[in-house]
């Protein structure tokens, strides 16, 4: 039996170990940087990515096996693909080229190409006549200085093999069908070319930021005045209304509300004009910002895909979020590259369909929504188990509740959800809608899920745990203290508040944190009751009243959910479902632990023995 025993406690372990360790060890090594290889088959097709996974087949017709290497080739909107299967047995030729450059974009993912030169636009030439492109290009040649080691280049494009591209050439070298973009500063070789675009990225960037603020804060302030000045005049017309079918026209009361109603339209038309002022300013920032970042960008040739030649394209420096050489990094430079990948990966937005890019927003609303869910169930869940063991009388109708709460515990979490939708989304918060913000009908603010009934759904869920905990908390303090404080005078109020509470304490913490554990980690109701694909905007943010408990949030089971069942790419959002099932570990971990130390201070004062 022991035997017996001590192995089943050793397979429950290797077991834990064996998931928690395939989590780390995918989830740790999902932001390294790979090299880039360029592999070139046997019938001349080229393919250049990073390797991502090894496998050994059987082909059709053969009995011996072998093996291939999905490449990840990205360019995406060039080759409308983002891994390609290469077989080892038709490789001749693998390089690892020094200046393949990986850049990762805001849009269409990774870029894989040769950076052929950094171009500064001098002045642009889309609006000049063809026939006067060459002339115009050589008198801005002739007044040409440069900024950054460059030549003065005329920057065009012209459709090659299908496709149209980007060139630099002289301005003499200009002729038709060729389109003038303009003429700019180039520096073309590849190492002259890097060490420009580091110089100026980072400046770029910050440009891109402050404008991307203005769009998100500053802009959205104005439109939240305006809105809030709308609803102040539609609740004013909808009072008018009411006014005039309870009483009628005229009146004292008839006219208080028509005075309203047309101090409301004139706060309306102040608002706007306001709002019309703020939003020109605002333009005229953001397009000074566009103005200045379009102006630097990398031409980037591409190794080819297959059987179709390379292809040259201008990448904006604003766009691209991150770039690197992959093939020159040192340790300490993929060290780098890791951990900006982490920190983007902890603090920023998602992008490119979740599958790239931060979740920020998710972590954020993971937290939020255990720490709601855990304020609201541990009180409900302690005076329900006070009355349950303390004050009830035992027979039929404790013993029903007490069944009742254990089988809500095995009810499956979808039919919380239902229940969560359908009773707090549409009723309570159809009710609310229709008392406090009906002047936004029919667009709902409470009566659709937000992350207060997403909150309060989980709560429900997770209440038969700590019910449960806290009976046997409150069955394991001694009898004997009980009737110690009786005899003292005390009342049973005061017994329980001084005497059993504090001593039951460590094991409601209990409930507690297996309360935090399961809610944190449901998905299925949430899909129900407020958790979004997509939510970039904080449920809490510096406009009134602050805290949005109506609006919809971002979870990280439900990011895991999306990212590894609903992406576009799955071979790409592969290791992101292993790093986000790590980051969820690692937050409900932190929450878990949290609870524990402050059940262990608890036990420490209270406790006199164990439970």
């Amino acid at each position: 039996m022991i035997w017996l025993t001590g192995g089943a406690l050793i397979v429950c372990v290797l077991m834990v170990v064996g998931l928690l360790g395939l989590v780390v060890y995918f989830g740790a090594s999902t932001f390294w940087p790979m090299p880039v290889v360029k592999l070139t088959t046997a019938g001349g097709k080229v393919y250049m990515g990073e390797i991502t996974r090894r496998e050994t087949f059987t082909p059709d017709g053969s009995s011996a096996p072998a093996h291939r290497r999905l490449v990840r080739t990205g360019n995406f909107r060039i080759t409308q693909s983002h891994f390609q299967w290469v077989d080892d047995a038709d490789v001749t030729e693998r390089e690892e080229p020094e200046w393949a450059i990986i850049a990762e974009r805001l849009e269409w993912g990774r870029y894989y190409g040769f950076p052929q030169a950094f171009v500064h636009m001098q002045m642009s030439l889309k609006d000049t006549p063809a026939e006067q492109v060459a002339a115009r290009a050589a008198e801005l040649l002739a007044a040409f200085k440069p900024e950054y080691g460059g030549r003065g280049r005329l920057l065009v494009e012209q459709f090659v093999d299908g496709r149209t591209q980007s060139a630099l050439i002289e301005p003499s070298q200009f002729a038709p069908p060729m389109t003038a973009v303009g003429f700019v500063e180039a520096c073309e070789e590849p190492a002259a070319a890097w060490a420009a675009f580091e110089r100026n990225h980072e400046a770029v960037r910050a440009r891109w930021r402050t404008r991307r603020a203005m769009e998100k804060d500053d802009i959205g302030q104005v439109n939240h005045a305006q809105e809030e000045a709308r609803l102040a005049k539609h609740e004013a017309e909808l009072e008018l209304h009411d006014v005039r079918a309870a009483s009628g026209p005229g009146g004292d009361a008839y006219r208080q509300a028509a005075a309203r109603l047309e101090k409301a339209g004139e706060n309306y038309e102040k608002t706007r004009a306001w709002a019309e002022a703020r939003f020109a300013q605002i333009s005229r920032k953001i397009k000074a910002i566009n103005d200045e970042n379009d102006r630097f960008m990398l031409l980037m040739k591409t190794a080819g895909e297959g059987d179709k030649p390379a292809v040259s394209t201008l990448e904006p420096l604003a766009d691209i979020v991150r770039a690197y050489p992959a093939n020159q990094l040192s340790w300490m430079g993929k060290f780098q590259v890791n951990a900006a990948r982490w920190w983007e990966f902890l603090t920023d937005e998602p992008r490119e369909a979740n599958s790239e890019g931060g979740v920020f927003p998710a972590i954020f609303g993971t937290v939020v929504m255990t720490l709601i869910m855990t304020l609201v169930v541990l009180p409900l869940g302690v005076l329900a188990a006070l009355y349950l063991r303390e004050y009830a009388k035992a027979g039929w109708v404790v013993s029903t509740v007490r069944i009742a709460v254990n089988n809500l515990a095995g009810v499956p979490s979808i039919v919380f959800g239902v229940f969560g939708l359908g009773f707090f989304c549409y009723s309570v918060g159809g009710t609310i809608d229709q008392w406090f913000f009906r002047a936004a009908l029919p667009n709902p603010t409470f009566g659709a899920g937000g992350i207060l009934w997403a909150s309060l759904t989980l709560a429900l869920m997770t209440l038969p745990v700590v019910i449960v905990a806290t009976e046997e908390a409150l069955a394991a303090v001694p009898g004997s203290m009980r009737q110690g404080s009786y005899a003292c005078g005390a009342s049973k109020w005061q017994t329980i508040r001084r005497i059993v509470l504090p001593r039951a304490v460590p094991g409601v913490m209990t409930g507690a944190i297996l309360a935090m554990a399961r809610g944190a980690g449901e998905v299925a109701p949430l899909m129900l009751v407020g958790a979004v694909k997509l939510a970039p905007e904080l449920p809490i943010d510096g406009t009134f009243p602050f805290i949005h408990a109506q609006r919809s949030f971002m979870h990280l089971g439900f990011h895991i959910y999306d990212v590894g069942f609903q992406s576009q790419n799955s071979e790409a959002a592969k290791p992101m479902v292993f790093t986000t099932t790590l980051l969820l570990i690692a937050i409900i971990a932190a929450l878990n632990l949290a609870a524990v130390w402050l059940r262990a201070r608890l036990r420490r004062k209270f406790v006199v023995s164990r439970f």
